[in-house]
């Protein structure tokens, strides 16, 4: 059965940034920590040097803050 719901492009464009800020934090702050796993490279070049880890966690953060509001903007859209 197909699902019937509309997502308005502003939360799609949300969801779409959250996902690509938590991955590529999450796998900045692997290679950091372990130093393999680096699946979205073009992270490092957002990043200051010698700041490297905490950017990473500011970029997970802020990317479970964007979804949220996107989740957020979508349940609004809906009704």
């Amino acid at each position: 059965m197909a699902s019937t719901k509309d997502t308005s492009p502003l939360a799609a464009v949300s969801h779409l940034l959250s996902f690509t800020l938590v991955v590529g934090g999450g796998s900045g702050l692997l290679h950091e920590w372990w130093g393999w796993l680096h699946f979205m490279g073009f992270v490092r070049f957002v990043v200051p040097d010698g700041y490297e880890v905490y950017s990473y966690v500011v970029m997970v953060v802020l990317g479970l803050a964007v979804g949220a509001a996107g989740g957020a903007i979508g349940d609004r859209s809906r009704r």
